[in-house]
Order: C-alpha cells, then sequence, then structure tokens
C-alpha cells in the first residue's frame, strides 16, 4: 500500500488529522458559545452579583427575527430579573434551600415561580390567538360521548364547593382542553389548568360532604384548597390569555401541591 508523503516523513493521513482535531476543537467552543447565550454570564446564587465571563461563556448577541410582523428579538438586550424573592435561605450556603416568609404561592416561589414572559398571547401559525374559549375557536367542541364539563360544580383540596364551570378554553393548534373556566363562589372567574383537573363520576364524594348529589358528576381540583380560587392569577383581557399570564397561572395552581394546606409543605419521613 503507497503513502503520498507531502514533505520529508508527514503524509496525507497525517495532515487529515491534524485538520479535523483543529475543526474538532474549533467546533466544540463554537457550540458552548451558542449554548450561553441566554442567561450568562452568571450570578452569585446569594448575592446577585455578576460573575465575570470568559470567551467560552460569550456567545456575544443574536438577533431573532419574531412571526406575525412583532419586529426582532435579542435576549442580551433584556434585562435581568430582579434578585429580591421573599423567601430566604435555610442556612448561610450557597445552595441552601430557600423557605418562604409569606405567601408562597402569592409570591411565586419555589414550586409556585413563574417566567417573566412576554405579554402577548401564544398564537397559531396563521396569527390567530391559540388558546381561546371553546366559543371563540375554529369549530373545535366537546365529545358527544365526553362530558361537557361546563355547569358541573368545583371541588378544591379540601373537597369543599369552590364554584362552577362556566366555560371551557381550548387549544386551537393542538385540539385539547387547555383550562376550565371556574366561576368561584364569589364571582370571580379563574382559569383552571386542566391539567389539575379530574372529572369525576357520579357518586364520587358522596357520604363526604351533603352538597354533593350521587346523580351528578363533579370537577375533582386537588391541587388547591377552594377557598384559595379567589386568589388565583387573573387575566387582563377578555377571551384571551397571554404567555405571562399562563406562566402565572400555571404556577399558583403547581404551587398549590406544595403550599395549599401546611401538611404538604412538611417532610413525609
Amino acid at each position: 500500500m503507497s503513502t503520498t508523503y507531502i514533505a520529508g516523513t508527514f503524509d496525507v493521513a497525517e495532515l487529515a488529522f491534524i485538520l479535523f482535531f483543529i475543526f474538532f476543537v474549533g467546533l466544540v467552543f463554537y457550540l458552548n458559545r451558542e449554548s450561553r447565550r441566554e442567561g450568562y454570564p452568571l450570578e452569585h446564587e446569594q448575592s446577585g452579583a455578576i460573575l465575570g465571563g470568559t470567551p467560552l461563556s460569550d456567545g456575544g448577541k443574536k438577533t431573532f427575527k419574531l412571526p406575525h410582523g412583532r419586529g426582532t428579538y435579542t435576549p442580551e438586550d433584556v434585562a435581568r430579573d430582579d434578585f429580591e424573592i421573599a423567601a430566604e435561605q435555610s442556612f448561610g450556603s450557597a445552595g441552601a434551600p430557600y423557605v418562604p416568609t409569606g405567601d408562597a404561592m402569592a409570591d411565586g416561589v419555589g414550586p409556585a415561580a413563574y417566567a417573566n414572559r412576554e405579554k402577548y398571547p401564544d398564537l397559531t401559525f396563521d396569527g390567530r390567538p391559540r388558546i381561546v374559549p371553546i366559543g371563540n375557536s375554529h369549530e373545535i367542541e366537546i365529545a358527544p360521548n365526553d362530558e361537557d364539563p361546563v355547569g358541573l360544580p368545583v371541588y378544591g383540596a379540601d373537597k369543599k364547593l369552590a364554584g362552577t364551570v362556566s366555560d371551557v378554553w381550548v387549544d386551537q393548534a393542538e385540539h385539547i382542553i387547555r383550562y376550565l373556566e371556574v366561576t368561584t363562589n364569589s364571582g370571580k372567574k379563574v382559569l383552571t389548568p386542566m391539567g389539575v383537573v379530574a372529572v369525576q363520576g357520579r357518586g364520587f364524594l358522596g357520604g363526604i360532604t351533603p352538597l354533593v348529589d350521587d346523580q351528578t358528576a363533579l370537577i375533582d381540583i386537588d391541587a388547591i384548597r377552594s377557598d384559595q380560587f379567589d386568589a388565583a392569577p387573573q387575566v387582563e383581557t377578555a377571551g384571551q390569555i397571554t404567555r405571562f399570564e399562563e406562566d402565572k397561572i400555571m404556577g399558583y395552581f403547581g404551587g398549590g401541591y406544595m403550599y395549599a394546606t401546611a401538611e404538604r409543605s412538611e417532610p413525609w419521613m
């Protein structure tokens, strides 16, 4: 088998290996820089001080063109979140868990935390609001064989009546239910994520509470107590929900599994 030498004992195979090695090292640097365009440079967990960046952690600015004529977006130009939170560390060390100092669900701490997303609704490919009340959707309806939740009573984690389902909000892109609109006992309208909803058959709570007829289906939401529905985040525009509002609502009900009752935040063992 013949070998092609370029100069002395330096051959083509050796050149190919060196070029590949240089390319591979450059690719590693490039991918690491690209993965650090948002959230860098890092900040100290306790003081909030910005830590110095390195060439490997500085990907430079990158501008994204947004759809539907919404202009451009440069992540590096977005202000950082406020470091102040209504919680304190359980002991003075980086990595120590935070303990809420107020109402964790209202303050957005721990499981109830939410991201500061853009205040515009999620859109379909043709620019229409993606999540809307079912009556405003594009011919979406509840399947005839399924239980229509509108009009069903809603019960919280304490097995007490929280309100009644007044509407269904659907995802026009995925054709699924995203939220149930609950009219609370005080008359407020609250969106409840479908992920925390259980549509129960007749007699589910029979014998536990006298308010339930054994012949009536109901909505069981064990994420929060019945008295906590009124404090759930609201939407500013009727019939429309923004990404920011979605995150707040998800955080509120998700945080309920940790903070809705005193027992839930206690150790299991």
